[in-house]
């Protein structure tokens, strides 16, 4: 009974976070602002990173993260065309596309026209999957 719980929590989850990626808007502003330069080594560049290389980027960056209710644990976007994110231990293998492509969804709602990119990272931060979205087509490419 346990066990059902958790699936059914983790599956409400998934499909919430899907919904207000699809149906919001996190952003209003593409006002490029500066950000600090970071370190050749990994790990010191991945601890220095911000959100958002831009306002918007930065925005849509918190967004993501504070409405995923803990299934992404970091978020970045780069030049209004690139997202990353690390997702949590909560997010089973089988959801990773399906989580992608809401990203992607999103991700266009809010930089539309243009070519996307979004990169998922395991906890450990592995790249797991990327997703590209080709604008002049209007689909979506994945690479595991």
């Amino acid at each position: 009974m346990a066990i059902n719980f958790i699936q059914i929590r983790r599956f409400l989850a998934t499909t919430l976070l899907i919904l207000l990626i699809v149906t919001t808007t996190a952003c209003s502003s593409n006002t490029p602002t500066k950000i600090s330069n970071y370190t050749s080594d990994r790990t010191e560049a991945y601890t220095q990173l911000e959100r958002g290389n831009s306002m918007a980027g930065q925005k849509f960056g918190d967004w993501v993260v504070n409405t995923s209710q803990g299934l992404i644990k970091d978020a970045y976007v780069r030049d209004n065309n690139k997202l990353g994110v690390v997702i949590s231990e909560q997010v089973k293998p089988t959801e990773v596309k399906t989580l992608a492509k809401s990203l992607t969804m999103g991700f266009h709602k809010n930089f539309p026209n243009q070519d996307l990119t979004i990169l998922i990272y395991a906890p450990d931060k592995e790249r797991i999957l990327t997703s590209k979205y080709d604008i002049q087509s209007n689909q979506i490419e994945y690479q595991a």
